[in-house]
């Protein structure tokens, strides 16, 4: 293995030990929100712009995953299949179109929002954390503390997403997010926001996970649809947890 791959994958070990380490509280804190939610027949929501959006679609509808995590999919800014894939920079600073994918939405007082921004200074995620919270849902950031403290938010209110957010969830990733350096490369290379964020989803769906067993809940559980068996049993949970899923 080359020096420089070898020192990446050495630098996500650090970070992905830093949040086992340091964000054992608050991921526990977010997952008690999201069981509550559960218990009390709420829905759960997840939303991120652009690479943001790829740790989202990680945990949704997957082999192992917890069912009941629904993707706020916004149009030209979910995924880079857009072109030019600079418009989707573009989009997320868009004030106002965050109101407009949350009054399309299924989300009502009482869910659950997780929104992803790693930077935390763009108008639609602040937007999003802002009207989800007013609509009285409980928001998770997640987000970079070194990143959003280091760059001035690019939303009338000053604000960042995390300012809206009830439970933050930090990726720790520095400013600019790329963790390698080489005198002969003018810039920091290779970012690591879609390692560490993508873990922290995972992880705080384990935690969810295991608060609902600690409540004698059975948590719906996709199998993998290449088990023999798994179509039929995704289907069960499909019938009985129906109203909220949205993403079928």
């Amino acid at each position: 293995m080359s020096g420089l791959a070898s020192e990446y994958l050495d630098a996500a070990i650090d970070l992905l030990r830093r949040i086992r380490d340091e964000e054992a509280e608050p991921l526990g804190e977010a997952a008690a929100a999201i069981a509550d939610a559960v218990e009390a027949g709420g829905q759960v929501f997840a939303f991120g712009c652009t690479h943001s959006a790829l740790p989202v679609q990680d945990v949704v509808y997957r082999a192992g995953g917890f069912m009941l995590v629904n993707p706020l999919l916004g149009p030209g800014i979910t995924s880079l299949d857009v072109r030019p894939a600079t418009l989707t920079s573009a989009m997320e600073k868009l004030e106002g179109y965050a109101e407009a994918l949350l009054d399309a939405s299924p989300l009502v007082a009482g869910d659950v929002l997780i929104v992803v921004s790693v930077s935390g200074r763009n108008a639609v995620p602040i937007e999003m954390a802002q009207l989800a919270r007013e609509r009285g849902a409980t928001v998770i950031g997640v987000t970079s503390r070194a990143y959003t403290s280091a760059v001035t938010s690019r939303h009338p209110s000053g604000k960042k997403m995390a300012d809206f957010a009830h439970i933050v969830l930090d990726n720790k990733v520095d400013k600019g997010d790329a963790v390698l350096a080489h005198e002969r490369v003018p810039q920091r290379f290779c970012p690591a926001s879609g390692v560490t964020s993508t873990a922290l989803l995972q992880a705080l769906v384990a935690a969810t996970i295991g608060e609902l067993v600690d409540r004698d809940m059975t948590p719906p559980v996709f199998l993998a649809a290449n088990v023999d068996g798994g179509a039929e049993y995704n289907a069960q949970l499909f019938a009985e947890y129906g109203d909220r899923i949205h993403y079928l």
